[in-house]
């Protein structure tokens, strides 16, 4: 799961991080840009790293391209 970390203070959000990592970036904005406030906002969670969304849709993109084979495969046998 990737999560994205948003200020309290102003409109910073860090990108799609592992929770640690986003966490950390959070801090280090708030010592950085609002020294003396507790770190605060909010988190967004999401289901997997968008890289993965790039994987899945390769795996689409094969499973029609053997779907559009087996129909030419068929078709070629019709006659």
């Amino acid at each position: 799961m990737v999560y994205r970390f948003w200020c309290g203070e102003c409109g910073f959000k860090t990108p799609w991080l592992a929770e640690s990592e986003g966490a950390q970036r959070q801090l280090d904005h708030y010592n950085k840009q609002h020294p003396g406030i507790h770190a605060g906002g909010h988190v967004e969670t999401g289901r997997r790293n968008p890289q993965d969304s790039r994987i899945s849709g390769l795996a689409c993109l094969q499973v029609a391209g053997l779907l559009a084979l087996l129909l030419i495969i068929a078709a070629a046998y019709r006659r």
